[in-house]
């Protein structure tokens, strides 16, 4: 069976071997924004990451078998940590393509959130959904 994404993305299905990893809340200082008061200094983002991954069941109890929810925060932190950002859209395109590295990662949604960023509203900020752009895998 190949494993296909039709709206909405199925981030945990077991026909197609996918379980669903996620991180909620991931609350990160980040050097973003536009405007002259944003540049030089960091500020408060939020993350949340689904990913579609391979499914664990053959893992067992083997950390080393699985996508690790670790992993992904810190890889996150990683692209957050490269520099500044002018727009949480490219924040999210850039973390979304670095878990897309992963082979057993097979869709993302990523959501970058500035709290306070908007007078009024808990958060403004973008959600993206990305699949991978590798052949899809057969499962037996």
């Amino acid at each position: 069976m190949t494993k296909s994404f039709i709206t909405p993305v199925g981030f945990a299905d077991a026909h197609q071997g996918l379980a669903h990893l996620f991180v909620r809340g991931l609350t990160v200082e980040a050097e973003i924004g536009v405007w002259s008061h944003e540049k030089g200094r960091r500020q408060i983002i939020r993350l949340d990451m689904d990913l579609a991954v391979d499914d664990t069941r053959s893992a067992g109890d083997d950390h080393g078998k699985v996508v690790c929810y670790e992993w992904a925060s810190n890889e996150a932190r990683d692209v957050i940590a490269s520099g500044h950002f002018n727009l949480v859209e490219r924040l999210a395109e850039e973390i979304a393509a670095r878990l897309l590295c992963d082979p057993r990662v097979h869709a993302v949604r990523i959501r970058v959130e500035k709290p306070g960023a908007i007078r009024g509203a808990d958060g403004a900020g973008i959600e993206i959904v990305r699949l991978a752009t590798r052949s899809p895998e057969v499962l037996p």
